[in-house]
């Protein structure tokens, strides 16, 4: 995993060479209301919760400075986020120069991944019904982070035995 921050970020300077790091990728989460489970009106045994889905990534970090190994990382990171652009930016479209005087102002981090440890509540533990209600009431809200959560939910609910 590579990364990089600004030379004035102290980041970069601070974590351990020996002990390892922790990085924490945030994926979908929201409240669930239990308003939402066919089964509150049913028996009202329900209470709310909250869905989420994170991985954590360990591995021992490294600071790199290398000029060619930080224009490497930019364009490679450039050319993934670009790619979606209509007419995509490239590290070639800017003088070299001045790419050379951008990366004297970055540090790159690159991170040998040692562990990755994913966990998820989506549901998983609700009757059908109420993963339906929890769908619907996902869809409902109309913001990104309870639509990706609706697609989550969605994926992994079973439709074949009913919970």
């Amino acid at each position: 995993m590579a990364g990089h921050v600004a030379r004035a970020n102290p980041i970069w300077k601070s974590f351990s060479k020996d002990v390892a790091s922790v990085i924490v990728f945030q994926g979908p989460q929201t409240y669930i209301t239990p308003s939402w489970y066919p089964s509150k009106q049913a028996h009202g045994k329900a209470v709310p919760t909250w869905n989420y889905a994170v991985v954590h990534a360990h591995g021992l970090p490294r600071a790199v400075e290398d000029a060619d190994w930080l224009i490497q990382h930019v364009r490679q990171l450039s050319d993934l986020h670009e790619s979606e652009q209509a007419v995509p930016w490239s590290v070639s479209d800017a003088p070299p120069d001045y790419i050379d005087t951008m990366v004297k102002a970055i540090v790159g981090i690159e991170i040998s991944i040692s562990t990755l440890a994913g966990k998820w509540k989506v549901s998983q533990n609700r009757p059908l019904p109420d993963k339906l209600g929890t769908i619907a009431g996902l869809h409902g809200r109309g913001d990104a982070a309870s639509r990706e959560m609706a697609v989550l939910v969605q994926k992994h609910a079973s439709f074949k035995d009913g919970s």
